[in-house]
């Protein structure tokens, strides 16, 4: 009796350590953070040429080495449950216009990369399998958790696809649709450039510098509200990384110029953003914005890009600051997590590294195998068990979950797609 109690004590004991807790929470809940956001699309579409049967991708890929920050064995490195791909294409050159014609390519090129990622699902269904809900994501997980233990060796990923900027739809909900049906789950609203639908936070000027944009529509447009709607009614997450602060207050709340506009139904999310108090670049989240991703029940997902951790404002007359190298490390980006979770709450806080997006990152975050050591250094700093748990999963899952059930509730109603081509 004695002898099994201190077994029992020990083991415990054992699990008191920042190592041992956090591989408990990596083994017992899905950690997506490679990301919220990942290009790893865009890397393989201009590297590879999008040609995954060749040796030197199959290589790479298969055995490490490759560009950036993501490969396979990184990927199992890294412990993490889960993925969204970014099937993203740039704006075009000519962001202020705003015709079909200048999207046209972007959405040939949009359909090309979801077609990648088909192709790389056929090749890897491991890491690349459509997820296609939030209750098919639990069931993947749990698929692959057997009395709580996690065999990284065969486990399917939480693997959705997604779009970054309703420029990629060409200004039409059809290709919105046709794209949620081919796996999209999320869109951000903008990418550096405005649309017909919202304002972005960022813009590409004439002399290819990427500077704080001024208000085109002030927010969301006519149309930028409907297509939200529209998202709504099919499932889609409305992503607000990207987008001006006037996009983000419409979209989470609306501001009462138009009739009933009360904002999204569904929570929006911030896929990759960091918190503006600790890095004021214009793509990070102000505190007033902060407290209404808590009111909607939201969720920002902090950004490993060193420019949106790690800043002083510069007077170079682009609203861009700079990067401050030496907070370019791990223990900053776990500033941004525990500002943001101990401001509003540890349930409205995620990971969204924008990995193979960004050249260089933080010190100790180099690429997707160093998970594991985030966990810790959240442990570290003081950041409890239970909230580690959901910050790297367990909360973007809640937010997809009343995204569907929003979806649902449109379809009980009887509601129908009501916006045009």
């Amino acid at each position: 009796m004695w002898y099994g109690f201190t077994w029992f004590a020990m083991g415990y004991l054992r699990c008191t350590s920042v190592e041992c807790r956090a591989k408990k929470i990596l083994r017992q809940n899905p950690l997506i953070g490679t990301d919220g956001h990942n290009d790893f699309l865009i890397k393989t579409r201009i590297l590879y040429d999008g040609n995954i049967t060749s040796d030197d991708f199959r290589s790479k890929f298969e055995r490490g080495g490759m560009e950036l920050q993501v490969d396979k064995p990184r990927l199992e490195e890294s412990k993490i449950g889960g993925v969204f791909w970014s099937a993203f294409m740039p704006c075009p050159a000519n962001g202020s216009d705003f015709s079909n014609e200048n999207y046209a390519p972007i959405v040939h090129d949009t359909y090309e990369q979801l077609e990648l990622y088909h192709r790389l699902g056929a090749v890897y269904p491991r890491y690349f399998t459509p997820t296609p809900n939030a209750t098919a994501a639990n069931e993947t997980w749990n698929r692959g958790t057997s009395e709580g233990s996690r065999r990284m060796d065969w486990f399917q990923f939480i693997a959705p696809v997604i779009i970054e900027g309703l420029h990629q739809i060409g200004n039409s909900v059809d290709n919105l649709r046709h794209y949620h049906r081919l796996g999209v789950r999320y869109a951000t609203l903008t990418w550096n450039c405005h649309n017909i639908y919202a304002d972005a936070a960022c813009v590409i000027n004439e002399k290819g510098q990427t500077v704080k944009s001024s208000p085109h529509w002030g927010g969301l447009s006519t149309q930028g509200r409907d297509i939200v709607l529209e998202m709504n009614r099919l499932g889609m997450m409305v992503d607000l990384s990207h987008v001006s602060v006037d996009t983000m207050r419409d979209a989470l709340i609306g501001d009462g110029d138009f009739k009933n506009w009360h904002g999204s139904v569904a929570p929006p999310i911030f896929s990759h953003s960091s918190a503006y108090a600790l890095c004021p670049h214009p793509r990070n989240v102000p505190d007033d914005i902060l407290q209404l991703v808590k009111l909607r029940n939201s969720i920002v997902m902090v950004n490993f890009n060193p420019g949106f951790i790690s800043c002083v404002e510069s007077n170079d007359g682009t609203g861009i600051p700079i990067v401050y190298q030496p907070n370019n490390t791990i223990h900053q980006v776990v500033r941004h997590i525990k500002y943001i979770g101990d401001l509003i709450g540890y349930e409205h806080v995620g990971l969204g590294s924008d990995f193979d997006g960004i050249e260089d990152t933080p010190r100790g975050l180099e690429d997707v195998s160093k998970y594991p050591d985030l966990v810790k250094e959240l442990l570290r700093q003081g950041v409890d068990d239970a909230d580690v748990v959901k910050i790297v999963g367990r909360n973007i899952l809640r937010v997809w979950q009343e995204v569907d059930d929003v979806a649902m509730r449109f379809i009980a109603a009887g509601e129908h797609a009501t916006i045009g081509v």
